[in-house]
C-alpha cells in the first residue's frame, strides 16, 4: 500500500491521535472534517459525510480509509454507507469504527454498516470500542465540573478505553494486512463502575465527585438541557443498559494485538485528564 490514508473525523477525539501515529509511521494522511482545518504534517481535507458530493476529492489517491460517525448523529447508516460505497468503488480498504456491542443485533444501525463493509469486497478492519475513558473530560465534563456525575449505569462497570489507545490500534489495523477481515472488541485493561470511576476522579482531582444512578427520562432531561439533541439523547440512555448489565465489562487483548502495547488504565487515562478537568471546576 502506498497511496494516502483518508481519516475522518481528524480533529475529533481519536482522530486527533490517530492522524500523528500514522504520520510518525511515515504515512501520507489526508486530515478530513467538515472545516476542513488543517492539520499539521497532514493533508487537509473538507467532508461532510452528510453531503456525497464532497467524497470524491476527499477520496483522491486515498488508498486505505479510516471511517467512523461523528459523533452525536444517530443515522449512521445515512452517513457512512455512501463512504463504503464510495470506497468499494476505488477497492480502498477500510478500518470501521463502530461501538462494543452493536454485532448484538442486525437491525442495530451501526450494525447494518458492518454487515454492508463485510459483503463490499474491500479489505477491512472493524474496531468496536468500549465507552471512552475521554467521556469524563467531554460528554460528562459539566457533570464532573458540578461534582457530581448522573448517568442511568446502575452499579454495572466497563472496561473503559482511553481514546489514544483506539488511534494505537487503528494505526496498526490501518498499517498492516494481517488482521483484514476480522472485528475486534476494544478495552481497557480492567471493568469500573461509574462509583470506582468517580473516586478516582476525585483523587486526582483533589476534590469530591460523586456518582448517582438516574433514571432514564432524568438522563435524558439533563442531557437535552445540556444542548444534546433529542434522539441522540434517547440513544444514549438506551445504550446505558448493557452497562447495568455488566455486558460492557469484558476485556480483550485487542488494543495490543493491533498496535504491539497495552492499553492505558483509567486510573492512568484520568490522570492525563485532570489539568483539562481542573480547567472546568
Amino acid at each position: 500500500m502506498s497511496g494516502k490514508i483518508l481519516v475522518v473525523g481528524a480533529n475529533g477525539t481519536v482522530g486527533a491521535s490517530l492522524v500523528p501515529a500514522l504520520l510518525r509511521k511515515g504515512e501520507k494522511v489526508v486530515a478530513a472534517s467538515r472545516e476542513g482545518r488543517a492539520a499539521s504534517g497532514a493533508e487537509a481535507v473538507r467532508l461532510d459525510l452528510s453531503d456525497p458530493s464532497t467524497l470524491p476529492v476527499a477520496l483522491k489517491d486515498v488508498d486505505r480509509i479510516y471511517a467512523l460517525s461523528p459523533a452525536g448523529n444517530v443515522d449512521q447508516p445515512g452517513l457512512l454507507l455512501p463512504l463504503i460505497e464510495a470506497a468499494a468503488r476505488q477497492g480502498a480498504k477500510v478500518v470501521l469504527q463502530t461501538a462494543i456491542g452493536v454485532d448484538a443485533d442486525d437491525n442495530i444501525p451501526f450494525r447494518q454498516v458492518e454487515l454492508k463493509l463485510e459483503r463490499s469486497g474491500v479489505p477491512f478492519v472493524i474496531l468496536r470500542p468500549n465507552w471512552f475513558a475521554d467521556n469524563f473530560a467531554t460528554y460528562w465534563r459539566e457533570q464532573v465540573k458540578r461534582g457530581e456525575i448522573r448517568v442511568p449505569a446502575g452499579e454495572g462497570k466497563s472496561s473503559f478505553i482511553d481514546t489514544r489507545d483506539i488511534a494505537a490500534a487503528a494505526a496498526g489495523a490501518l498499517t498492516g494486512s494481517a488482521h483484514d477481515g476480522k472485528a475486534f472488541n476494544l478495552t481497557g485493561p480492567a471493568a469500573y463502575s461509574y462509583a470506582e470511576a468517580a473516586a478516582m476522579l476525585s483523587k486526582a482531582l483533589g476534590r469530591s465527585i460523586g456518582y448517582r444512578s438516574v433514571d432514564d427520562a432524568t438522563f435524558k432531561r439533563e442531557m437535552v438541557a445540556g444542548g444534546v439533541s433529542v434522539e441522540y439523547a434517547d440513544m444514549l440512555a438506551m445504550i446505558f443498559y448493557p452497562v447495568t448489565q455488566n455486558w460492557t465489562a469484558g476485556v480483550t487483548d485487542a488494543v495490543e494485538t493491533l498496535s504491539g502495547k497495552p492499553p492505558r488504565s483509567l486510573q492512568a487515562s484520568i490522570d492525563d485528564l485532570a489539568g483539562s478537568l481542573r480547567s472546568a471546576a
